[in-house]
């Protein structure tokens, strides 16, 4: 699914950013799958500097967030770094599978129905959208579909021209689900792994098989409904997405510090009959020394990172 994204090569160094932090990392390679954290460094955000939205303005006052992701880099040792890949924030860019009902007769009016039906799930004109599409498998009824990302262009501007100030090359920004999506890509086994991922207002539930996502949910809550939520997500891949040629889910990756692994165990067992695997650091292959580093933070910027190593 994500081959495409590197070529070129793409660094193995980047940039996560959310409305409480930002963390500069770099990786390393410490054998088959495995990665270890070569350097990194995590800042905190003074609170509305930086507020992640899709439509209206994110970055409060530009020189201030300079100032600090210059203090990420510098701490992780990374000042001489010029080219990066960024993990945006979970509310900053959307992310969506497209199923077209009928082929599309022409590439014309295949870029046609993909707009039409990327400003209907995303909330605005295509026109004002910087959307990334990657077509995948075919859903059971043979529909075609397609993986999308959709940042506003006017919002995608104010990160870039951030990093242009910085002398820094850019060369992948994708959202934050999907750097953390990285960590659950099996290309050997056809198996079914789930990342529920926390944001300031409910979640992101994307759904890998294999190497490629099979199902994406954003879903807006309140904190005390979130575990009836994810109850219901889990309900319905129960009723929707197992069968005779798939095993019930046994993977699950959480990112977000206020989710109790536990917790989630309980719900993933009357949701499906058996509790679910919470995913540990080491278990998707990364190594995080014994240092003031949390998974929270850097999970989605190391699943970027990772991919100039793979």
């Amino acid at each position: 699914m994500f081959s495409s994204l590197i070529q070129p090569k793409y660094p193995q160094a980047a940039l996560g950013l959310e409305s409480e932090t930002v963390t500069a990392l770099a990786l390393q390679k410490e054998g088959r799958n495995q990665f270890g954290i070569k350097q990194a460094a995590t800042i905190e955000l003074p609170t509305n500097l930086l507020v992640p939205n899709f439509l209206e303005k994110n970055i409060a006052n530009v020189e201030e967030l300079r100032v600090l992701l210059d203090e990420a880099v510098m701490n992780a040792g990374l000042g001489k770094q010029k080219r990066w890949s960024v993990a945006l924030p979970s509310n900053t860019a959307r992310t969506a599978i497209l199923t077209l009902d009928t082929e599309p007769a022409s590439k014309e009016e295949l870029a046609e129905v993909l707009d039409w039906k990327s400003e209907q799930v995303f909330g605005a004109s295509a026109g004002d959208l910087r959307i990334t599409r990657q077509k995948i498998s075919s859903d059971r009824d043979g529909k075609a579909r397609y993986f999308a990302t959709a940042v506003k262009l006017a919002i995608i501007d104010e990160y870039e021209t951030l990093f242009e100030t910085q002398g820094w090359q850019a060369g992948l920004i994708l959202p934050r689900a999907v750097g953390e999506s990285n960590w659950l890509i099996d290309t050997k086994n056809n198996t079914d792994a789930l990342l529920i991922s926390s944001q300031t207002d409910g979640f992101t539930a994307l759904l890998m098989r294999g190497d490629e996502p099979t199902v994406v949910r954003t879903v807006t809550c309140a904190e005390n409904e979130r575990d009836d939520e994810i109850f219901r997500l889990l309900m319905f891949y129960r009723d929707r997405l197992t069968n005779e040629n798939h095993n019930v889910l046994e993977k699950l990756l959480l990112i977000g510090k206020d989710f109790i692994p536990a917790k989630i165990r309980e719900i993933s067992a009357e949701a499906l009959g058996k509790a679910v695997d919470i995913l540990r650091p080491e278990d998707v292959g990364l190594n995080i020394p014994a240092a003031n580093l949390r998974f929270d933070d850097i999970a989605a910027p190391a699943g970027l990172a990772a991919l100039g190593l793979r």
